[in-house]
């Protein structure tokens, strides 16, 4: 026990000094913005600071029944007995880093976590399947729009609209649902411009998306955004492996323990550092839709299901869709 506390102390050292050292990945540099975007103009209006401090985590199904756990069966979801839970602070983000708004189909404001991933037209969200699968793209009323480090009622860079039919959740996920489609829980948005006509990742920079990584990554600098709180959280930690003992929620998964992220945090990225800055490995989600405690998340494993997602989402592929 001695030896984990010791190995746990220098992993959370050497994170630390990393976060001070590499911040996120800047900007692309002085892109010539196009013309503005009224689409842009009218959202950036209707998300007031009020409206986005009222907005409610994306809503999810309820936990699946749990079939009992025979003794060889992994730990149940939660801490382990002593086990160390690193902290989380509130802090004013970073640019790559923020949240989607919009309304659902009653008018309430709903919020999920992401994160700007690079891509070659600068323009890719990634966050949780669970958040973005009600969401056609076609539905303007439904007021879709990023925020990068939304923080304190503010919009830094002002907000950008989900194009239409740009939204991109895999097949498997339409199909099982939240849990039996558990292991495919993220997904993409493209992007338009801001009301300024600026391209998202010229503004605000991005983080590198990474797949068949495996399972264990440390140092692991995880962000989200609970629903109402006027900033997001951040938490360094690690990340191991995680085979479900739930026959509902199917799947393995990235294991992170971190205090306080809660619902709203959903899509979060977890990051770890990269060369000029950061890359993502997962994402709040999968899992029990990410956990259904604040000390204990998931992600679904990143591999090839993901990067093709992110193949069709660049190229313009038609987009996956509920059965008919």
């Amino acid at each position: 026990m001695v030896r984990r506390t010791r190995l746990i102390s220098r992993a959370t050292a050497v994170a630390t000094t990393l976060l001070l050292t590499t911040g996120p990945v800047p900007a692309a540099g002085a892109a010539t913005p196009g013309p503005a975007n009224p689409t842009a103009k009218r959202l950036n209006a209707y998300w007031t600071p009020a409206r986005m401090a009222a907005a409610l985590p994306a809503p999810t199904a309820p936990t699946a029944p749990t079939a009992p756990s025979t003794a060889a069966a992994a730990p149940a979801d939660g801490p382990r007995p002593g086990e160390f839970i690193p902290p989380s602070r509130s802090f004013d983000g970073i640019p790559p880093v923020g949240t989607f708004f919009w309304t659902d189909a009653g008018g309430t404001g709903r919020t999920c976590s992401a994160s700007v991933v690079h891509s070659p037209d600068h323009d890719l969200v990634l966050s949780a399947g669970h958040c973005l699968k009600g969401y056609s793209g076609t539905a303007p009323e439904r007021n879709l729009g990023f925020v990068p480090q939304y923080h304190d009622g503010l919009k830094p860079f002002g907000i950008f609209p989900v194009r239409n039919n740009g939204v991109y959740v895999p097949q498997e996920y339409y199909d099982g649902g939240e849990h039996a489609g558990a292991a495919y829980d993220f997904g993409f948005a493209v992007t338009e411009p801001n009301q300024d006509g600026e391209r998202l990742e010229d503004a605000v920079g991005a983080v590198r998306l990474l797949t068949g990584t495996g399972w264990f990554h440390t140092p692991v600098r995880m962000i989200g955004y609970p629903g109402g709180a006027p900033k997001p959280l951040e938490c360094l930690s690690w990340t191991t492996r995680w085979a479900s003992d739930d026959p509902a929620d199917p799947g393995t998964f990235e294991r992170i323990a971190c205090d306080g992220f809660v619902g709203g945090t959903s899509g979060g990225p977890m990051l770890v550092p990269w060369a000029g800055g950061w890359a993502v490995i997962g994402i709040i989600g999968g899992y029990h839709t990410g956990g259904n405690t604040p000390q204990i998340s998931y992600s679904a494993s990143f591999g090839s299901a993901t990067r093709g997602l992110y193949d069709a989402a660049t190229t313009g592929a038609p987009p996956a869709g509920p059965a008919s």
